[in-house]
């Protein structure tokens, strides 16, 4: 992968990004390195997806990202964006990252996330930091933020698709642990 260290994982919904970096992750962390950043899972009810949850992978805190029928904040869609669990939970979880992680991840980078000042400062943080940032990014957004994170001379952009979704895990695992000296474990 070239030794690039911010690696962006694109595609169209449903198409494995979560998955990859929920598995990069868990590999990463039985490598011994400290993982950490945001997660985000589907919430799923009885007639199928009805939000997305927040998961702060360094310190187990979760929150809400978004729901159906959340009222009180921004909607995208069908979904109420609750912008205090982005907030104290998404945001939080990537500076802590920052300062205390090997490997920063952010699951996602897309509408819902980039409506939060918070959440996109502590991205752009994330991205300048010097340290390893594995990010999946929203396949049609069309936002400066993201044009410019996709621009950056350090940045790998992969998309993810059914053909190469089960290798890539192993393969962002090679690459990611060249790039973290062996004392910071």
């Amino acid at each position: 992968m070239g030794g690039k260290r911010v690696i962006l994982l694109t595609g169209p919904p449903r198409s494995g990004k979560s998955t990859v970096v929920a598995r990069t992750a868990e590999r990463l962390k039985a490598m011994g390195f400290k993982v950490g950043g945001v997660l985000t899972l589907e919430m799923a009810g009885e007639r199928g997806r009805i939000g997305f949850k927040i998961l702060d992978l360094w310190r187990g805190r979760e929150g809400t990202l978004a729901m159906v029928g959340l009222g009180g904040g921004p909607r995208i869609g069908k979904y109420g964006v609750n912008l205090g669990d982005l907030r104290e939970v998404g945001a939080r979880a990537i500076d802590a990252a920052i300062e205390e992680c090997d490997l920063i991840i952010i699951d996602e980078i897309g509408p819902m996330e980039l409506l939060s000042d918070e959440f996109r400062g502590s991205v752009a943080r994330a991205l300048e930091c010097g340290k390893p940032v594995l990010a999946t990014i929203h396949y049609r957004m069309d936002d400066e933020f993201v044009r410019r994170a996709k621009g950056r001379g350090d940045a790998l952009l992969i998309e993810v698709s059914p053909s190469n979704r089960e290798g890539l895990p192993e393969r962002l695992c090679e690459a990611i642990s060249r790039l973290i000296p062996g004392e910071l474990r």
